[in-house]
C-alpha cells in the first residue's frame, strides 16, 4: 500500500466527518498549498499551457493528481505536465466554468471539484487581514484563541522561509480603546509583507475564523515594538531560506503572481 500523502489523510477527515466545517475548510488548505500535477495536451509554452479538459455532463474538469506516479498511473503512459501549488491552479481556472477532478481513479482521496467550489476558494485565498494602522497602548499575552488557529498560523507560517524573522501573536489595546490581537512580523523582508498577510489571511480563514479578528503589524528588528512583543507574544519562528544556487525558473507558474494562461 502506497504512503498516504497530506491530501488523503485531509480527505479521509473530511469524509469521516461530513457535517464538520472544520474539517472540509483543512482539506481546502490542504489543496491550496500542495503541489499538484496538472495534466496537459502538450507541454506548454512560455507562460501559456494547454490542461486536458474533460467534459463530464453538467461541468467540465481538469485533471490534477498529488504525486507525478498518480498521474502515470491514470494516463498509463507518458504524458505532459505542469506541476503548480493548488492556489496557482485555482486562480487560473476562476471564472472559466471548469472545476477540478482530484486523484481520480488512483487513490481514495479522489474527488470532483465543481466549477462553483472552484470560484469559492479563489475568493477564500484572496483574503487577508487588514495591517494594522492605530498605535498599541497595551500589548498582552494572546488569550480565548482556539487551538485549531495556533496549530494552522504554526503550520502556514512555516511556508514563508526567508520572508521574516520571526513572528509575534499578541493581545492588544490601542489608542482610542479599541482591542483586539496583533500578528507581528519582525524582520520582514522588503516587498513580502503582502504575502505574509496573505498566509495569515489564510490560517485564520480555514481555522473557521474570520479574517478581520486579527490585524498584523510589520517591525523591523530593532523597533521597540518588537521588544515589547517578545516580552509578552506568542513567538512563531519561520524557517531560514536554504543558501543554493540561483536559478532561472521560466516554467509556466515558476512566478505565483503571474499564473499561466490556459489556451
Amino acid at each position: 500500500m502506497s504512503e498516504l500523502t497530506p491530501l488523503d489523510i485531509a480527505h479521509a477527515a473530511m469524509e469521516a466527518a461530513p457535517g464538520d466545517d472544520n474539517a472540509r475548510l483543512r482539506y481546502y488548505e490542504r489543496l491550496s498549498d500542495s503541489e499538484l500535477f496538472l495534466l496537459l495536451t502538450k507541454e506548454g509554452s512560455g507562460d501559456q499551457i494547454s490542461p486536458e479538459i474533460f467534459d463530464l455532463g453538467d461541468a467540465s474538469f481538469v485533471l490534477v493528481f498529488d504525486r507525478e506516479e498518480r498521474l502515470s498511473s491514470f494516463v498509463g503512459k507518458a504524458a505532459p505536465y505542469v506541476a503548480l501549488s493548488g492556489r496557482v491552479i485555482t486562480q487560473m481556472l476562476v471564472g472559466q466554468g471548469i472545476g477540478l477532478g482530484v486523484n481520480l481513479e488512483v487513490a481514495t482521496s479522489q474527488n470532483l471539484i465543481p466549477p462553483e467550489a472552484v470560484n469559492w476558494l479563489s475568493e477564500t485565498l484572496a483574503h487577508s487581514p487588514d495591517e494594522v494602522e492605530a498605535r498599541a497602548e497595551e500589548l498582552y499575552a494572546p488569550k480565548d484563541l482556539p487551538e485549531a488557529l495556533l496549530i494552522a498560523l504554526d503550520a502556514k507560517l512555516a511556508t514563508t522561509a526567508g520572508l521574516a524573522s520571526n513572528a509575534y501573536l499578541v493581545a492588544v489595546h490601542y489608542e482610542g480603546g479599541s482591542k483586539g490581537h496583533l500578528l507581528g512580523f519582525v524582520g520582514t523582508v522588503e516587498g513580502a509583507e503582502g504575502a505574509l498577510a496573505k498566509a495569515a489571511g489564510e490560517a485564520l480563514t480555514f481555522s473557521g475564523i474570520e479574517a478581520g479578528s486579527i490585524d498584523v503589524g510589520f517591525f523591523s528588528a530593532s523597533d521597540p515594538m518588537a521588544a515589547a512583543m517578545s516580552k509578552v507574544g506568542l513567538r512563531f519562528e519561520l524557517p531560514k531560506l536554504e543558501e543554493r544556487a540561483r536559478v532561472v525558473r521560466a516554467a509556466p507558474g515558476s512566478d505565483p503572481a503571474k499564473p499561466p494562461i490556459l489556451r
